[in-house]
């Protein structure tokens, strides 16, 4: 029987791009917060020697542009084996969603693998291989509430946010990461060209200093009816200004994609976000969700109800 583990998804609370750096990607920040939508990933050891990737989407590549196939391969070297194997991907994410899928079945296929084969990788080198295979790898190997830096793999754990109830919105629309990062670069280029004043403060620099004072106020140990707000954290957060600046580049190339944000607003979301460069938005609503999945729907937009996974949830799932 092949072994299964459950890759779950996430949205980014926040999303600050810096200017492109030496080695071709950009500088970000990010705070990502895994949810509790899911592929299922199956991987299968037998003696001989390839990798096979199987799933009946059809947008789902099967060769080793995969990243489940990038990992296998990495993971096989490492643990010096030579075995043939079958990962079996069975989607319930978007492709091309900015949820992180692809890289979510990738850590899926790690954790199947080494429980296949008996061998566990090192902490270091599980890290260091997640982050060959791609940015947010890593992030699904810490789960719940995710400070990201450098080019998105330097993770470190925050302290879990409280229960979120979410509605998320997938449009019939396929963003390009590259072409989303292309634009960024673009839009900034022209607005330092066109700027006449001093130039303002690095917005990577506002948003470290976002987060500063909402980390300290989360690990403050005041409770939250103590506090002059009586408010989540995750508001605390929202007031502090979290913005997703792939939203500036993408809505106006994808105007149906500002329209699902304004109709998660108008249903009453209280923080409503492109995830990733898109195309999935997501609110986050403390009541009316199913109001809102409804509105959705009755627009011709793909629309789900979804909740937060704290770090405990996501392992204890992920090893079910």
């Amino acid at each position: 029987m092949p072994t299964s583990v459950r890759a779950y998804a996430k949205i980014n609370l926040g999303l600050y791009l810096g200017p492109l750096r030496d080695d071709g990607f950009h500088e970000l920040r990010t705070v990502y917060q895994t949810i509790d939508l899911y592929d299922t990933v199956r991987v299968a050891a037998a003696s001989g020697m390839g990798i096979e990737i199987r799933s009946k989407h059809p947008q789902v590549p099967q060769d080793e542009t995969n990243t489940c196939w990038r990992m296998a391969e990495r993971v096989l070297k490492a643990l010096k084996q030579r075995r043939k194997l079958v990962i079996q991907i069975e989607k319930n994410l978007p492709v091309q969603g900015g949820l992180g899928a692809g890289s979510s079945n990738a850590i899926a296929t790690m954790l199947a693998l080494e429980r296949e084969l008996g061998q566990s990788l090192t902490p270091e080198d599980r890290f260091a291989i997640a982050a060959e295979v791609g940015s947010d790898v890593p992030l699904f190997l810490v789960g719940g509430t995710v400070l990201g830096i450098g080019r998105g793999e330097q993770v470190l754990p925050l302290l879990d946010l409280p229960p979120m109830q979410l509605v998320l919105a997938t449009p019939n629309v396929a963003v390009s990461t590259p072409k989303a990062f292309a634009d960024w670069d673009a839009l900034i280029t022209k607005e330092e060209r066109s700027l006449t004043a001093a130039p303002s403060p690095s917005r990577i620099d506002v948003f470290s200093r976002a987060m500063s004072v909402w980390l300290a106020g989360s690990l403050s140990g005041v409770p939250v009816e103590d506090r002059d707000r009586a408010e989540t954290p995750l508001l605390d957060l929202v007031r502090a200004g979290i913005e997703n600046d792939f939203e500036r580049v993408v809505f106006p190339q994808y105007p149906e994609l500002r329209e699902v944000k304004r109709v998660l607003e108008r249903e009453g979301a209280k923080y409503a976000s492109l995830s990733g460069s898109g195309s999935t938005l997501y609110g986050i609503f403390e009541a009316g969700a199913e109001k809102a999945v409804a509105a959705l729907k009755a627009k011709g937009v793909d629309a789900q109800l979804a909740r937060t996974l704290n770090r405990a949830e996501y392992w204890r799932s992920v090893r079910e």
